[in-house]
């Protein structure tokens, strides 16, 4: 895997052969997740500025704004744990909620494919704006965040469970790695509409960064971390945790959401802005991209999986017409198609 190491004091990065562009340092460029190693501070993570990507998934569903910029989020976090896959499968992000917005889908499909959606309820979601209830704890409500890693057919998924209660989606992640996989984990994420002058008008697009770091020293006991509220385990002190993971809080908590977003900063420039005291080393991006999966075949498949009854009760003006609920592409079927299935 190549790599390019940004050393402490330099003022440049050591270059690739590639010819760097808007942001300078290699320049990773939107939709690509960079993955990154700070070894003197026993961190690694990834980071990422999605733009194309992200305006297309929103663009296509034409959510309100307090819905766009909370999927905008899912989808950043889903792109920073979906792409550490180190194989072929998909990773998968869902909420399923009590509040306005009470479901929230995300999937990546390695290598790079990603996918979104949002439900929620029109007139819950206007009363909440109505009282500035906009914040995503306030749209998401309690209930349960589930990331499954699917390996595909004969093999088993893999399901963790977090419980939202009250809690943007920064720190769901944080008690997500922490409960789950006992590993120390911080999450930055920023997503905003970039309006832009043109010649025919300004025009109007999505963006969205993040940044995912965890502490992973070679010493297990290191990890050692403060027990959750109410949790069983022995409390600690705060003067026990490790001064190494207490810089990467203290750096991290200096990103403003402009860095994350700004196509003139970009990915590895924020990285070097962040750590270069201590050299951190970027690898080779992970591109992502707005790729569905759905086809033709795959809802035939399925519709081939259904009852008379429920093929009869699928018939609406003599067809069967399916909207993917991610692309919002529309399949058209003649029920005769399913007649000797039935």
């Amino acid at each position: 895997m190549r790599r390019r190491r940004f050393s402490p004091g330099a003022c440049r990065e050591l270059p690739l052969a590639d010819e760097t562009k808007l942001g300078e340092f290699g320049f990773a460029g939107d939709d690509v997740v960079v993955p990154f190693q700070v070894a003197p501070l026993d961190m690694r993570g990834r980071a990422v500025q999605v733009g194309p990507m992200l305006d297309q998934i929103l663009g296509r569903h034409a959510y309100p704004e307090p819905v766009a910029r909370l999927l905008g989020e899912c989808v950043v976090l889903t792109a920073l744990l979906g792409s550490s896959l180190k194989f072929d499968g998909k990773f998968i992000l869902q909420t399923q909620s009590d509040g306005p917005v009470d479901m929230l889908v995300a999937d990546f499909t390695s290598p790079g494919s990603m996918r979104a959606y949002a439900r929620f309820d029109g007139e819950r979601l206007a009363a909440a704006q109505a009282l500035g209830r906009v914040e995503p704890q306030d749209l998401l409500g309690k209930g349960i965040l589930a990331m499954t890693i699917d390996q595909g057919v004969h093999t088993q998924r893999y399901q963790g469970i977090v419980q939202l209660d009250g809690i943007s989606l920064e720190e769901v992640a944080r008690t997500y790695f922490r409960q789950s996989e006992q590993i120390p984990t911080e999450v930055r994420l920023a997503v905003a509409r970039q309006v832009l002058p043109g010649p025919e008008g300004r025009s109007e697009s999505w963006r969205a960064g993040g940044v995912l770091a965890q502490f992973l020293p070679e010493a297990p006991e290191r990890l050692r971390m403060p027990d959750l509220p109410g949790g069983d385990g022995d409390e600690i002190d705060d003067s026990m945790v490790d001064d190494a993971w207490t810089e990467v809080l203290s750096l991290l908590s200096t990103v403003g959401a402009d860095e994350l977003l700004d196509p003139t900063i970009g990915t590895e420039r924020l990285l070097y802005r962040l750590f270069h005291e201590h050299g951190v080393v970027v690898y080779e991006g992970v591109p992502v991209a707005d790729d569905c999966s759905c086809s033709r075949e795959k809802i035939r498949s399925v519709l081939s999986g259904f009852t008379a009854e429920e093929i009869v009760d699928s018939i609406e003006d003599g067809r069967i017409r399916v909207t993917c609920e991610f692309c919002s592409t529309a399949y058209d079927f003649d029920p005769s198609e399913f007649v000797k299935r039935q």
